[in-house]
């Protein structure tokens, strides 16, 4: 399972930009931008800080699991045929 995060799209609410919201989050702003880039994984340190910067947030509404599919692995389309998935 991969860790996905909604801080992203929920962020403008609060935060005027990325800036803002690293500061919240008390990490570094290229932190935030790894994550948001796919560069960096979510990490503990970026889980406690989306929580600090969301307090009335829960864990779920900020924080997703997706299934890992193996590159080269086929999986079902939403119209029944299977689709190659791609990185």
């Amino acid at each position: 399972m991969i860790l996905k995060t909604r801080v992203f799209d929920l962020y403008i609410r609060n935060y005027r930009n990325l800036s803002e919201l690293a500061y919240a989050m008390e990490i570094s702003v290229s932190q935030v931008y790894r994550v948001l880039e796919g560069k960096r994984n979510i990490n503990r340190k970026f889980i406690i800080g989306a929580i600090k910067a969301f307090p009335g947030c829960k864990f779920d509404d900020l924080f997703y699991f997706v299934p890992e599919v193996p590159v080269g692995t086929k999986i079902q389309g939403s119209a029944g045929g299977e689709k190659q998935e791609s990185r």
